[in-house]
């Protein structure tokens, strides 16, 4: 390995390290009965019940073959819903 290259790669890591330590803080919390819950878990329960809604929803207008392969759509759904919840209430 050249000098010239040892010196640009120390450079760029000089230069970029302090991107790594600048994400460092709390992360979201809150207290119920005095144990305090992580913001994703919560996030994630409200995804599972809107989720599970969705699903009663389009079944009663017989919309359910519109979720196939289940397997597949229904963790998506999960997903958008939690990370929506967590986008609305606990954005920084």
């Amino acid at each position: 390995m050249s000098v010239t290259l040892r010196r640009k790669s120390l450079r760029y890591v000089v230069l970029l390290s302090p991107l790594l330590l600048a994400g460092c803080h709390r992360a979201p919390a809150f207290n119920i009965l005095g144990s305090y819950f992580p913001a994703w878990l919560f996030s994630f329960l409200v995804g599972i019940l809107l989720t599970t809604a969705t699903r009663v929803l389009l079944r009663r207008r017989n919309l359910g073959p519109a979720l196939n392969p289940p397997l597949l759509m229904y963790p998506c759904l999960t997903a958008f819903f939690t990370f929506a919840v967590w986008l609305i209430f606990f954005r920084a």
